[in-house]
């Protein structure tokens, strides 16, 4: 009899299968759309772990009513919990993408440059919480009328991840626009080749939405001030598809196709580039496809424009039979269940557990029950997922699964469950000396080049961190001081 292997999964779409399970939680959603529902914006972005780096007073003061009536409208539509669920995500584990800007919305400004709503990344070293801000961009410089946010890696706006283009990915009224937007009556496929070295590179698993490319190219032209010109498609870290928005005449549908001519490295780079929304296939309608997810599991604002797309769900591998809340203890079988807040052995007497306990503590050895809640306190079976959720910034998820393990009044011990909440813990305080400017060290101390990196020499005490566009202006200008002291050299 022929074994039928199943087809492979992707280990993209694996990795998001993982992120709309644990990066926006239910919970989170509930919350936002219900105080979204009142008219409460800034609490619907407290709900999504969004900082809000913008005074709506002080930017009416600088430009305006009109331009406060706009973004008041803007900012009544965002759904925050919607746009984390279509930020941009990286590699293996699914996390925001760190140092990063991205335009929402923008509003131009006569006889000055446009304003721009935008939301930001933390720089990796302190993505602790995967909390994103929203700020109001001048143009100018980093600053947010009103507030004085944290010095961000990337303040301006990036061009392949903007979604100004595509507000229905982040704004309630128009989730309607999901389904033609991403293609989804159309099928995908790999992007075409239009020069040898611009094609996908050997391994690329990435599903592009091709027959959307005209249409959106037509979209950013247009946003753009022109009408009929050149766009470029990043296919990989160094290959892009240098491409041409054509018609027949005003009445027919534009299409695209490969550039003629070979256009120098900097005006292929000054060309506009097509947003990564548009570029790729939505995960969402991937892993519908795939059976890896339900339409009732996808954001409420989702669901409806995807729900005639899915399949039936793939099976997952049965695991192997057993209780871990039973245990074989003297030739019987006891429980393990949570009593008074404490996971405790239901069949030995307490008086017995306090003096095997006692034994244990004197180095003797430990009933089976003892032994299987101590394995469970220090590294239990839903260790992974308690990780997921911490690593999603989802701690409230993380410890409720813990209390339902462990009980609320339990007491941890050290394995690899303590390490992981203390390790977050941590990692929560390099967040908030981010935003609030501490910084025990500047972040050229950590780069790589001149000594800084890993294993160079930024712990010896004769070693002066590289000054780059890092660099933090007040260090910057006393290094470039002339008044400052100097060592001198003996003669």
């Amino acid at each position: 009899m022929a074994h039928h292997l199943a087809p492979e999964i992707p280990t993209r779409l694996l990795m998001w299968q993982r992120v709309r399970e644990y990066a926006v939680p239910p919970s989170m959603i509930e919350t936002a759309t219900a105080r979204r529902g009142v008219g409460d914006w800034a609490g619907a972005c407290a709900a999504a772990r969004v900082d809000v780096d913008l005074d709506l007073r002080v930017v009416r003061d600088r430009h305006g009513t009109d331009l406060i009536h706009r973004l008041r409208a803007d900012l009544r539509r965002l759904a925050p919990d919607l746009l984390r669920w279509h930020m941009p995500r990286i590699a293996p584990d699914g996390r925001l993408r760190p140092g990063l800007t991205v335009c929402l919305a923008r509003y131009p400004q006569p006889g000055s440059s446009a304003l721009q709503l935008v939301v930001r990344t933390p720089p990796a070293r302190a993505d602790a919480g995967q909390r994103i801000s929203l700020a109001l961009w001048e143009g100018t410089g980093e600053g947010s009328p009103g507030r004085r946010p944290p010095a961000h890696p990337h303040p301006h706006p990036e061009r392949r991840f903007r979604l100004d283009l595509h507000r229905h990915l982040w704004d309630s009224g128009r989730c309607g626009e999901l389904a033609w937007r991403c293609g989804a009556r159309g099928e995908t496929c790999a992007p075409p080749d239009p020069s040898p070295p611009a094609g996908p590179p050997p391994g690329h698993d990435c599903v592009w939405a091709v027959q959307r490319w005209a249409a959106e190219a037509e979209l950013l032209l247009r946003a753009e001030g022109r009408t009929r010109a050149a766009f470029t498609v990043r296919l990989g870290a160094r290959s892009r598809a240098v491409l041409e928005l054509v018609a027949p005449d005003d009445s027919h549908v534009p299409t695209f196709r490969p550039l003629r001519e070979t256009l120098p490295p900097q005006e292929t780079a000054a060309l506009p580039v097509l947003p990564e929304a548009a570029a790729r296939a939505l995960p969402d309608l991937e892993l519908l496809r795939a059976g890896l997810i339900t339409p009732g599991r996808l954001h409420p604002l989702v669901a409806p424009a995807l729900a005639a797309y899915g399949r039936e769900p793939v099976a997952a591998i049965a695991s192997e039979p057993g209780d871990p809340h039973r245990v074989e203890c003297r030739g019987e079988v006891h429980r393990i269940a949570l009593r008074d807040g404490v996971l405790t052995a239901v069949d030995h007497d307490p008086a017995q557990l306090r003096r095997e306990e006692l034994l244990v503590a004197l180095g003797g050895p430990a009933l089976p029950c003892l032994r299987a809640i101590d394995a469970v306190h220090r590294n239990p079976e839903a260790l992974p997922a308690v990780r997921e959720r911490l690593g999603h910034g989802d701690v409230a998820g993380a410890l409720t699964v813990v209390e339902g393990l462990l009980g609320p009044g339990a007491v941890l011990r050290d394995g690899p469950l303590r390490t992981e909440l203390e390790s977050a813990a941590a990692r929560r305080v390099d967040h908030g000396l981010f935003r609030s400017g501490l910084v025990a060290e500047h972040p050229a101390a950590g780069t790589a080049g001149g000594g800084n990196g890993p294993g160079g020499r930024h712990g010896e005490p004769d070693h002066r961190p590289r000054v780059d566009r890092h660099t933090p202006d007040a260090i910057r200008v006393r290094r470039g001081h002339r008044n400052r002291p100097r060592m001198c050299l003996p003669g």
